[in-house]
């Protein structure tokens, strides 16, 4: 068995995995990570900007603090959101419960607006779920 990244060679790696791998890297291949990237740094400053002005600076039943670093350059295409006002636990279940795809650690809700799949509507009706949720 090898030392350091050695260790986890194969020699016949599984086929399945080697034809997702492949297409993955066609797309992005084919898209590009600076386009990739350009569009992670608007989609997640628009819902960033979002969840400012519709949660925070509205009249809501709560409001969330964003953890994560608020200069683009300093972050991916992921929000960590601390909820004041309202049980973060409840609020994460329930939008699960209506489909929504997101983490929860400790009492941080981790929201990923992923710019190869996700669109800025998928942001807004985010936020719109967000916002109406009978607490």
């Amino acid at each position: 068995r090898g030392v350091g990244a050695d260790g986890f060679r194969i020699s016949n790696p599984s086929i399945h995995q080697c034809a997702t791998l492949a297409a993955s890297l066609q797309i992005f291949d084919e898209v590009g990570i600076e386009q990739l990237r350009k569009k992670s740094k608007i989609l997640t400053q628009y819902l960033q900007c979002l969840i400012e002005n519709e949660i925070n600076q509205a009249a809501s039943k709560f409001k969330i603090d964003i953890l994560t670093p608020k200069d683009p350059k300093q972050r991916g295409a992921q929000l960590s959101l601390r909820i004041i006002g309202a049980d973060a636990r409840q609020i994460f279940n329930e939008l699960e419960r209506l489909g929504v795809c997101l983490d929860y650690r400790g009492d941080i809700i981790r929201v990923a607006p992923v710019p190869l799949y996700n669109s800025f509507m998928d942001a807004y009706r985010f936020v719109s779920v967000l916002k109406s949720l009978k607490l």
